[in-house]
């Protein structure tokens, strides 16, 4: 019954449509009706601005936390789940979030959330990475794929040195996620036309 709380909670916790309460709670707007309609932390920095963007980013970061740990957490501790297994699940509620009719995001943020719940030190070099490629090629989907697959290279090296082999299955899993959201994104880079930040 544990390990059923523990899933049911993850997925809740993931659906949390972040950019869309924030769109309507502060400013009246339905980020769905607008940019590229997706209801992840870049569309919203484009329609909402900085602030609210910002905002949302960590409050989808912190979803994928938030489930990584539920497993130790006291009233959930006896639970059978892997905390990776949760995070994941709230990635799941991310991108399908009942919520929101399952039209979410696109598991970039809630993906380095669990990362960030279950091993600290690959959050703080991905975000690095992101942040360095960003800079470099200006586009925030680009710098994402990249970033997912850093990760899953990684989590091989983790696996090799440590047996962490839960990291590398999810990881893998995850960085699938990432890229398979942004694929039409990935025809928009082929194509020269996806749109580049300027604000970085």
């Amino acid at each position: 019954m544990t390990t059923i709380i523990v899933i049911i909670l993850a997925y809740l916790i993931g659906s949390i449509p972040s950019g869309l309460w924030i769109g309507q709670l502060f400013y009246k707007t339905d980020i769905r009706q607008q940019g590229s309609g997706n209801l992840g932390a870049t569309n919203t920095f484009r329609i909402l601005g900085k602030k609210a963007g910002a905002v949302v980013t960590v409050m989808d970061i912190l979803k994928g936390t938030l489930a990584t740990l539920l497993p130790t957490f006291a009233l959930l501790s006896n639970s059978n789940i892997h905390p990776l297994i949760a995070g994941v699940i709230a990635v799941v509620g991310h991108m399908f979030p009942i919520f929101a009719k399952f039209k979410g995001g696109k598991a970039v943020a809630t993906s380095a959330g669990v990362l960030l719940g279950y091993h600290w030190p690959i959050f703080i070099l991905l975000l690095v990475a992101f942040l360095i490629c960003l800079k470099i090629c200006k586009m925030v989907s680009l710098s994402s794929m990249i970033t997912a697959v850093l990760a899953f290279v990684y989590s091989i090296v983790y696996a090799i040195i440590d047996q962490e082999y839960y990291l590398l299955i999810i990881t893998a899993l995850l960085a699938f996620f990432v890229i398979y959201r942004h694929r039409t994104n990935i025809t928009r880079i082929k194509n020269g036309t996806e749109p580049k930040i300027t604000w970085i």
